[in-house]
């Protein structure tokens, strides 16, 4: 693959080297020849594992500066992704000429104009906003080469079909498109097939080197000591953590627990508001809370590096729950923490996912606010 990279742009090598990686990732060794020859793609691949720069590097690389349209166009299902997507354009378009930005619901339209006015190559944004652009005729499609659905288990429903196939349609039809998702179950596959021709079927299980660089425990714990135990957790040093929870009401009464005893928490749930949502990711971001208390659905896709610990405050209900959650920690060759909070009950199950998934799953305790790892 170091044959690849020396074939692309002297910027996107740059910004290669100092990001420091070495290899490119499982999913990116197969996206992105495959992409570079133009083939549409739909990727399935858990989170974590570089699908962005797997569409990113191969849609810029095929960027004519020169030309003042849009040549990249990445639709995603929320603003907060595409913040995150919009931030690595800036990152990896350094030293080039191209420019981007992001357009996205509930934000200024005429801000959004003024931003049009200053012709970017690519653009990411919702799917809402770029399709009342696109019928404003304010955003002008006809030049795209690469048309990206990221995160398509949430875009391909019900809600956003028509506004997709609106966007489709503005978009060259032989054009390139790409899809991608953490999961892509059979009825996102088959609504795909109908609409996009030849697509380059690509799946990319959890690689053993993120798991193995992880380290898996457990700790045991009365139901009604579950909230204390994960407080005690915060306490340790250099801790910044997620902790996976079942459903929104237990979010805000696990968070409200917390912040009441002096705990830096801050919760997300999909009922808690576009604002409500975006404060809690900036005081995580910003370290303001060194505790992110979730729900499976709201956390999708939102990347935050440095996470040292996921803890399973409710315990995952399959294998694909555990390795979705755990990917938020050990990312990009860090290593981390994956902690299951269970009652004796739910060790049972623990223990079956670990076997299932060839984990090396241990007890831990806590002592003197450290985990320690306790010897079979």
């Amino acid at each position: 693959m170091d044959t690849l990279l020396e074939s692309l742009p002297e910027w996107i090598q740059k910004q290669w080297k100092k990001e420091d990686f070495k290899d490119w990732t499982p999913v990116q060794q197969e996206m992105v020849p495959a992409a570079l020859k133009g083939n549409s793609l739909i990727a399935e691949a858990p989170t974590g594992t570089g699908k962005t720069l797997g569409y990113l590097i191969p849609g810029m690389n095929k960027i004519d500066p020169s030309s003042k349209n849009v040549q990249l166009l990445i639709i995603v299902p929320g603003k907060e992704l595409a913040m995150q997507v919009h931030e690595e354009v800036g990152k990896w378009s350094t030293g080039s000429s191209i420019h981007s930005a992001v357009m996205i619901g509930g934000a200024n339209v005429k801000r959004q104009y003024e931003k049009l006015k200053k012709k970017p190559q690519v653009i990411t944004g919702t799917p809402g906003r770029i399709s009342e652009l696109i019928q404003d005729k304010k955003l002008k499609v006809h030049e795209v080469q690469t048309l990206v659905f990221d995160e398509a288990d949430q875009l391909f429903v019900p809600d956003h079909l028509a506004t997709l196939d609106l966007i489709q349609k503005a978009v060259p039809k032989n054009e390139q498109r790409i899809i991608c998702s953490a999961t892509v179950p059979d009825r996102v596959m088959h609504l795909a097939e109908e609409r996009i021709d030849n697509l380059v079927e690509i799946r990319v299980n959890q690689s053993m080197k993120q798991i193995e660089s992880m380290t898996h425990v457990f700790l045991v714990s009365e139901k009604r000591d579950k909230v204390k135990m994960l407080g005690k957790l915060t306490h340790m040093h250099g801790f910044l953590g997620m902790a996976f929870l079942n459903n929104s009401f237990d979010v805000d009464k696990v968070t409200e627990k917390l912040t009441y005893n002096g705990i830096q928490a801050t919760g997300l749930h999909g009922d808690k508001g576009k604002q409500g949502r975006e404060l809690a990711m900036k005081d995580f971001r910003e370290q303001k809370a060194n505790l992110l208390i979730t729900t499976d659905l709201a956390s999708r896709g939102l990347d935050v590096k440095g996470v040292s610990h996921v803890i399973h405050f409710d315990l995952a209900n399959d294998q694909k729950q555990y390795l979705h959650r755990a990917g938020r920690t050990a990312r990009a060759g860090e290593s981390g923490t994956v902690v299951s909070i269970v009652t004796e009950g739910e060790l049972v199950r623990l223990k079956q996912i670990a076997e299932e998934l060839k984990l090396n799953l241990k007890e831990a305790s806590l002592y003197f606010g450290e985990l320690m790892v306790q010897d079979e």
